[in-house]
């Protein structure tokens, strides 16, 4: 059971690519803010597409192959992702060029930031690169400068990235991810034990917030 003298765990499996992973972070901030629950973030990785080429691919057709969307429906998705992240603060900018693209080479630079106190930071600066900026996020001299916006070194980040030291031990976190039955983001593991998946919305997070600290 939770101290409620101690921040609240929360590990927050997702993609950088993953529209509803932001939007469910935004909201659980912003029940976080509401309720005054201090908590403690973990990210971990989870790859919507692990067996993209490098190259990546056209984001319409690639929605349209994997979950057979019409134009229609990605044109709602899209104006209601909008719509959601205007009430945060979080801009979405959709074209017909944007890409879908492999992102096993950010999930480790994010890996290397945590060690270095700062994956937090460069979390939000990788879907701001994505969804804001239209950035590659697989590429890696836009995930070094990504790094840096975010407090870190670029040569470092350079380096981790052209070595891939921390492949493994994604490769691992993500089988733990499976393993606990997590086949689809954001999922939130509240304290360690109680795992939500799908953006909940803000008054959600915050019962499950206050629950969790009850």
């Amino acid at each position: 059971m939770s101290d409620s003298r101690q921040p609240l765990r929360l590990d927050i499996v997702s993609d950088v690519v993953c529209p509803w992973c932001i939007v469910g972070f935004l909201q659980l901030q912003e029940a976080l803010r509401e309720t005054g629950v201090a908590s403690t973030i973990h990210w971990q990785p989870f790859e919507l597409n692990p067996a993209l080429p490098v190259e990546g691919e056209n984001l319409d057709a690639h929605l349209q192959k994997k979950y057979g969307s019409t134009d229609e429906q990605r044109a709602r998705i899209r104006d209601q992702l909008i719509s959601l992240g205007q009430q945060f603060g979080f801009m979405f900018r959709f074209d017909d060029d944007m890409r879908m693209v492999n992102t096993f080479s950010a999930h480790q630079l994010l890996h290397w930031a945590a060690i270095c106190g700062r994956q937090h930071e460069l979390k939000i600066t990788l879907f701001h690169c994505y969804f804001s900026r239209g950035r590659d996020v697989s590429d890696h001299d836009v995930l070094a400068n990504a790094a840096v916006e975010a407090g870190l070194d670029f040569e470092e980040a350079s380096a981790v990235l052209a070595d891939q030291r921390y492949a493994e031990a994604v490769r691992g976190a993500q089988r733990v991810s499976i393993s606990g039955g997590i086949q689809g983001v954001p999922a939130v593991i509240i304290d360690q034990r109680e795992l939500v998946v799908g953006a909940q919305g803000v008054d959600q997070y915050k019962n499950l917030l206050l629950t969790a600290m009850a």
